[in-house]
């Protein structure tokens, strides 16, 4: 009777503290609504920002009244993308920087700092995508998405927090992936990156909050930004872009790349914790954090109908030199024309 009464005890002393707990976060969070971070005249950076999602937020953080910066390591892309946001009306200064390397990285700060003046907003959006079974991906697969989504936003991060640590403010978004929460097969070196990447952002969070810095992580399920273009593809690369680019472009499993850029403004205005895009990115986060076991069975009875690797080499091909009857076809139509309007074609 004594030890059903400790536990009764205990178990009623653990829910106030999680009915505490909730009781603080939803205070918090109501706070953050009425104390917007303003955004016109802050010096916004944004990694790879020459296309797709990255092009979207310029735009919409210009739209905002910020004075933009943005970078990519191809100084086309770039150019492309400075002349469609001045057809936009906004201007934006632009910097060719390869995040993987740390002496770019403050390069490309110290450019950025001295047309903008200071970042007070840095966006960590850059990233590359491998898909394809294991078996045929290698070492240098992994440490490329490494590179891109963990040590490029650490490099970028580690060069702006001094100065908003003096000036006691500034706000960093952290574009992860439903891929950072949740690992898919053949997409284990995006994974392997976009974990790290996560990981990185909800620790900094904790410990910028201190100096009023706000961390965003963002965890978009999959978006309609014409991005499989510029994907890269090994085994059967054909086989892969074709799954790869109907699932992106399907209008019940993924989202508008310009619906995903507003929310995520928003989410850096409120100073939000985490943002995770899409009903069913959400259901799946929701799933896999109660039932792992559950989620791990249904992706492995995925995988049985996926591209095999046999017959597939690990020869990386991109999206664009991968086309086949189903892809493109009607059912990437709205896919391509994100990938038009979003500087994914030349």
């Amino acid at each position: 009777m004594r030890k059903r009464k400790a536990n009764y005890k205990l178990l009623s002393v653990g829910t106030g503290v999680v009915a505490g707990a909730a009781a603080i976060s939803i205070a918090t969070r109501a706070l953050a609504r009425r104390r917007r971070y303003r955004l016109s005249g802050r010096g916004v950076f944004i990694t790879g920002g020459s296309r797709g999602l990255g092009l979207l937020l310029a735009k919409e953080f210009a739209r905002k009244g910020a004075r933009v910066a943005i970078c990519a390591r191809d100084a086309g892309e770039l150019e492309r993308a400075r002349w469609e946001l001045l057809r936009s009306g906004h201007e934006v200064f632009t910097v060719v920087c390869d995040l993987g390397v740390s002496q770019d990285v403050d390069q490309a700060i110290a450019r950025v700092q001295q047309q903008l003046g200071s970042i007070e907003i840095l966006v960590n959006n850059a990233g590359t995508i491998q898909v394809g079974p294991a078996e045929v991906m290698r070492p240098e697969d992994y440490q490329e998405s490494l590179d891109t989504h963990f040590w490029g936003p650490l490099y970028t991060t580690m060069a702006v927090l001094p100065q908003m640590r003096k000036r006691r403010e500034g706000r960093i978004v952290n574009i992860s992936s439903i891929g950072g929460k949740i690992s898919v097969p053949h997409l284990l070196p995006y994974s392997v990156g976009k974990f790290a990447l996560t990981g990185f952002s909800e620790g900094l969070r904790a410990e910028a909050a201190k100096d009023n810095i706000r961390v965003t992580t963002v965890c978009p399920g999959l978006m309609r930004t014409g991005s499989p273009r510029n994907a890269k593809f090994k085994g059967k690369h054909r086989a892969e872009y074709a799954w790869f680019s109907i699932s992106a472009g399907f209008p019940l499993f993924s989202i508008g790349a310009e619906r995903a850029a507003r929310r995520i403004v928003a989410a850096c205005e409120r100073g939000e914790a985490e943002v995770v895009l899409s009903i069913p990115a959400k259901l799946a986060v929701l799933l896999h954090g109660i039932f792992p076991g559950l989620t791990a069975d249904a992706f492995a009875l995925g995988n049985l109908v996926m591209p095999s690797a046999e017959g597939g080499t690990s020869d990386s091909h991109l999206g664009e030199d991968s086309f086949s009857k189903l892809s493109p076809s009607l059912l990437t139509v709205l896919n391509e024309r994100a990938a038009r309007r979003n500087n994914e074609v030349a």
